[in-house]
């Protein structure tokens, strides 16, 4: 990169969402192929970080979510296409489900696992973020929502 180059993050958030003992993925295509996350995307103009999640959360799974607490910030570079992400992960309650709502483009499907399921699927993650947020998860890390403020 130059000098005069301008160097962006691309910021996504994420959401975790455990019930009974089973996280919320998806099953996405990806330009590296079938790919296992979390329900994930871009943050766009005129939204908070939390409606962001929620709106993510909905069109990637159908669930609604409520986030209840901030997990953790987290970067990941992929050098093949010289982008860095900056991952805004929120730790979600599910408030209901649309059985009738079509899943974004792109999304195979979404599935509850265990973490040791995560951790053996054959599918491969989108990041090493997605187990880093789980094992997070399973340690108590949890920051208050107001963490984050939007001015």
């Amino acid at each position: 990169m130059s000098d005069t180059e301008t160097w962006l993050p691309h910021v996504v958030v994420a959401a975790i969402v455990e019930r009974d003992g089973k996280f919320l993925l998806v099953e996405e295509h990806t330009a590296e192929g079938l790919r296992l996350n979390q329900p994930a995307g871009h943050w766009e103009r005129g939204e908070t970080l939390i409606e962001a999640v929620r709106r993510e959360t909905l069109e990637e799974t159908a669930h609604h979510v409520e986030p209840i607490a901030l997990l953790g910030c987290y970067t990941t570079h992929y050098p093949q296409r010289d982008i860095t992400y900056l991952r805004f992960a929120y730790v979600c309650s599910v408030t209901g489900f649309d059985a009738e709502r079509a899943l974004d483009t792109g999304i195979v499907r979404a599935v509850w696992l265990t973490p040791d399921e995560i951790a053996a699927s054959l599918v491969p993650h989108r990041s090493p973020l997605v187990m880093r947020c789980m094992q997070d998860y399973l340690a108590g890390r949890r920051f208050p929502l107001d963490f984050v403020n939007h001015a």
